[in-house]
């Protein structure tokens, strides 16, 4: 079935046909329990009604003009976005590695105009930022690396959530513009940070002049339980990128931007061909106004405390649990070893889930999961974790 395709995936045996809410079908009618919505991006859930008419009402009118012309919705949700992250204006692409590219480029020009012949941006181990080769080269797993030397340079790598190594790196390096960093890392493992990590490094970057820049990727648009994730901290950085939920399945990217980051691409300099087309604006702007309207921010913090309860309550006799994790619907169960082979084994209990850096079970539930369907969550990955690791 796959065998024209490029073999970048190791695929599941499962092709899906339809979903509904937080359920999907495949083509032989087995239902499953999705609790990882696409890797963050089904928030709302699959088919969700709003975002079905805003498609199907923007594709009647107009899905293309270029950027070369104003086109009305990017305008709105240019302005939507600023108003929920107090963020100045927006640059849109069709992905995150695109807002990460973009927030690349902003640090670099950043750099130039201070004087800065070769511009260097911290980031941080264990990061992931996207499999362009630039937000490659801000990643750090050596092993996604791997074969697609050499790398861009110009990215300092310190250990995440360590300010002291931060301290160090400012110290050593004289051409550091910006700091790159994850509010809580996903793809590293659910690791969530100090509660004052991203306030100290916002004092780090107002006292050196540095860019603050947050790869709100995985974090952004609701899934910790405020619309952006730096939110719990008071502070707003000078460049936030978002993707993933913002369109709810719709490929769409965006680079927000504030104050001295604002204005430093020009006409001429950046630019996309599909970036914020009529057709992704329209299903993003039914995203947050869905999100508005239902209260669902909020939601995910109670649900999220709810589930991780119920794992903590099942799991709490099971030596092998090293740690249970979560913001909101951001949850990780940490286990001793390598845990792969669970994600198959829930499939065959109707059940999606995913497992990232080797042991750490990672669940990304939609925001309108209900009380049954947690209550199912649990206890079905509940069995499969005290099965296998008795």
């Amino acid at each position: 079935m796959t065998s024209h395709i490029m073999p970048t995936y190791a695929r599941l045996p499962v092709t899906f046909e339809r979903g509904e809410g937080a359920w999907l079908w495949d083509v032989n009618n087995n239902r499953y329990l999705d609790a990882i919505s696409g890797i963050a991006v089904c928030s709302l859930g699959h088919a969700h009604p709003a975002v079905h008419q805003a498609i199907c009402e923007q594709s009647a009118k107009l899905l293309h003009t270029s950027n070369l012309y104003n086109i009305a919705v990017q305008v709105n949700l240019a302005a939507k976005l600023a108003e929920k992250s107090g963020m100045d204006n927006v640059f849109f692409g069709n992905s995150g590695a695109e807002a990460n590219e973009a927030a690349i480029k902003l640090a670099r020009k950043y750099g130039h105009e201070l004087g800065v012949a070769k511009p260097g941006i911290i980031v941080t181990e264990k990061s992931f930022h996207g499999r362009t080769l630039a937000t490659l080269s801000a990643t750090g797993n050596a092993k996604v690396q791997q074969g697609f030397e050499p790398l861009v340079e110009g990215f300092v790598r310190v250990p995440y959530n360590d300010i002291p190594a931060i301290k160090k790196a400012l110290a050593e390096n004289d051409n550091i513009v910006a700091i790159l960093v994850e509010p809580i890392q996903g793809e590293g493992g659910i690791n969530i940070p100090a509660d004052d990590y991203l306030n100290q490094i916002r004092t780090l970057c107002d006292q050196h002049n540095l860019l603050m820049m947050l790869d709100e990727i995985q974090t952004g648009v609701g899934r910790t339980g405020k619309f952006l994730a730096f939110q719990h901290n008071n502070i707003i950085p000078d460049v936030c990128t978002l993707a993933k939920a913002l369109g709810n399945g719709v490929p769409i990217g965006a680079c927000l931007a504030k104050g001295k980051a604002a204005q430093l691409l020009t006409a001429g300099m950046h630019g996309s061909t599909f970036g914020g087309n009529p057709l992704a604006c329209s299903a993003a702007l039914a995203v947050l106004a869905t999100l508005d309207h239902d209260d669902l921010i909020k939601q995910a913090t109670v649900k999220g405390d709810a589930i991780c309860a119920g794992f903590s309550q099942q799991l709490k006799d099971n030596v092998h649990v090293l740690d249970i994790r979560h913001k909101g619907l951001m949850i990780g169960i940490e286990l001793d070893a390598p845990c792969p082979d669970l994600v198959a084994a829930a499939l065959q209990q109707g059940l999606l889930i995913n497992v990232t850096n080797e042991r750490v079970i990672r669940l990304l539930p939609p925001l309108i999961i209900d009380d049954q369907q947690i209550a199912q969550l649990v206890e079905t990955l509940s069995a499969l974790i005290n099965a296998r690791f008795a």
